[in-house]
């Protein structure tokens, strides 16, 4: 395997994984996660789930090249087709680097196969409202999060349990996340300064006379205000 240091992202998906989990890395590209967590002890067993043949065969030798084998399986497989409950024990599933509405079609079409599972760590691209709301909806509970910048582009991290909260998130946190949204760190400022100035853009740009999409930005626009505590 050519490079041997993990992505600071990918490095914080790796920290969140419970020690001797059963793991799934869904889109697991060149295999670098579930590499590291072998060699690191963290876990001893993980499949490597790809789609697309090219990183499939990466993966696979990489794996090779880490005489890793034994403990990772690599598998040419569409999302949770990776893995079969009856004969493959996993306990925690890893999606990173994808869009939140892909992650939350891919656990929708598997749903059937997340009984067994008691982790999800889920990175979206973007979408993370939209994967907030699909876990809620299907009585997963957000336990922690993670933000952080990295190659002048910043990540968010949401790691689930199975169970329904005691607490139904409200649309702020659905939004900007509930444990982001109480430590406000300064790259989660960041990030919502960044797209208070977006929006501001596009607003100014949006017609008069369309009224209902002027509308909409200006919600938007009034609640990043909000959590960034700027004035109107």
């Amino acid at each position: 395997m050519k490079n041997e240091k993990l992505s600071k992202r990918l490095t914080q998906v790796g920290d969140f994984v419970p020690q001797d989990a059963v793991l799934l890395d869904v889109g697991s590209d060149h295999a670098y996660l579930p590499i590291h967590l072998v060699k690191t002890k963290r876990i001893s067993k993980a499949i490597a789930g790809e789609v697309v043949k090219g990183p499939y065969e990466s993966a696979v030798a990489n794996v090779k090249s880490a005489s890793l084998e034994e403990q990772i399986t690599v598998r040419l497989a569409n999302g949770l087709a990776a893995f079969d409950p009856a004969v493959d024990d996993v306990t925690t599933i890893t999606i990173a680097g994808m869009g939140g509405h892909l992650i939350a079609e891919i656990l929708e079409d598997g749903r059937d196969k997340l009984c067994q599972v008691s982790t999800l760590i889920l990175q979206p691209n973007n979408g993370e409202r939209h994967l907030r709301q699909w876990l809620q909806a299907h009585d997963f509970t957000i336990s922690d999060e993670k933000i952080l910048a990295e190659n002048d582009k910043i990540y968010e991290i949401i790691v689930a349990h199975p169970g329904k909260s005691a607490d139904k998130l409200t649309e702020a946190e659905l939004c900007f996340g509930p444990f982001l949204l109480q430590e406000k760190s300064a790259v989660f400022l960041e990030k919502w300064a960044s797209e208070l100035t977006a929006n501001q853009s596009i607003m100014a740009k949006i017609p008069d006379s369309a009224e209902q999409k002027k509308a909409e930005f200006s919600a938007k626009i009034a609640k990043i205000k909000e959590v960034l505590n700027v004035s109107q």
